[in-house]
């Protein structure tokens, strides 16, 4: 979904409708760029890796892609409104410890129950961060790199040098990560990914078929024109940074299963996987362009590399994470390219349709 349209001339008995040529969408572009991106990753690292498409990579990357996945399909609703939340690692560490805490105490809390409560807590962290960014006028960045720290601040407090451990935690959340719905040969489905799947689907209709996904891509591709029309900006930020903060509590839901030990360290670094996934999927920096698929393949896409690089002894840490820092840089050279020869292509459309209107 993109961020701005063409204004459609309505047609009338002297002028007759234009037909204009329809090409591909900026996202729609960025999202096929990242599906070769993938293919072609694949492909290479197949070349220098024995036995490497097998169904234990396979399953894998579904497991550790899951977490970034959710964390990036949050963060990409809160940039969509031109704002980013840094925060979102504490949450997810709070999220993991609170709701470990709460397990480890009553092991027979239903799974759902367990859920909805990491949910709540991210939420309500979510919450008090849209609060301080749309209502008191506080930049995002600074008021999520001081919560990044308060919360991290609660969560050692409420630890206490504590630590959460596997021994302690339900069999059903110890054996989430190896849960899955279907296998084929090697090759498996897993729950973990296909909640994230899930959930990063329903995000993408509702911000693509519902009135408050619009709102949500009009406020960040212009707020002060969104505020003049009279759009609710300040809520919609504020649902935004609670639903990044809920995806967040979710997300330490799953961290909880696939690793089982928690301490006050978990979920510390998650941001900036975020923040990289978000961009790398398309997801403008600019605020009003970007979907979450792009998002989630964006997620897909780094888990691949950091999983693959680590089992090619040639390539150093600092090359792995140099790597991630081209990717980031060229995300942001192909968006600021694809956007501008969209603008050019939009702008000669609406030329010829006024020219046309004004021989007609």
């Amino acid at each position: 979904m993109t961020a701005t349209t063409t204004e459609e001339l309505a047609p009338t008995a002297a002028v007759p409708p234009i037909k204009r040529r329809r090409g591909l969408s900026p996202e729609r572009v960025k999202e096929l760029t990242l599906v070769g991106l993938i293919v072609v990753s694949l492909v290479l690292f197949n070349m220098v890796i024995d036995g490497y498409l097998e169904g234990r990579l396979f399953n894998r990357i579904q497991i550790s892609v899951a977490i970034t996945a959710l964390l990036a399909a949050g963060e990409a609703v809160v940039i969509i409104a031109r704002h980013i939340d840094l925060s979102v690692g504490s949450i997810l560490g709070v999220s993991a410890y609170v709701t470990g805490d709460v397990l480890t105490s009553q092991p027979d809390l239903a799974p759902v129950l367990a859920i909805l409560l990491a949910l709540a807590i991210g939420a309500v962290l979510g919450l008090i961060n849209g609060l301080l960014v749309a209502y008191a006028k506080v930049p995002s960045i600074i008021v999520t790199l001081g919560t990044m720290a308060i919360y991290r601040a609660v969560l050692t407090e409420i630890a206490g040098g504590s630590t959460i451990v596997t021994s302690d935690l339900p069999d059903w959340l110890v054996d989430l990560p190896r849960s899955s719905i279907g296998s084929w040969g090697g090759f498996e489905l897993r729950t973990m990914f296909i909640v994230a799947l899930a959930a990063a689907l329903i995000l993408q209709l509702v911000l693509a078929r519902l009135r408050g996904g619009r709102i949500l891509y009009a406020v960040g591709s212009n707020p002060d024109a969104a505020r003049q029309a009279g759009l609710p900006q300040a809520l919609t930020v504020l649902v935004a940074f609670t639903v990044c903060g809920a995806l967040a509590g979710l997300a330490g839901f799953m961290f909880l299963g696939q690793f089982g030990t928690v301490n006050v360290t978990a979920g510390a670094g998650f941001e900036l996987a975020a923040v990289a996934a978000a961009v790398v999927g398309g997801v403008s920096i600019q605020g009003g362009s970007g979907t979450v698929i792009g998002a989630l393949l964006g997620a897909i896409l780094i888990e691949i590399l950091d999983l693959s690089l680590v089992r090619v002894p040639q390539v150093s840490e600092f090359w792995r994470d140099a790597i991630l820092g081209v990717l980031i840089v060229a995300a942001v050279i192909l968006d600021v390219v694809v956007n501008k020869r969209y603008r050019r292509r939009v702008a000669a459309q609406t030329k010829a349709l006024r020219s046309g209107a004004a021989h007609a």
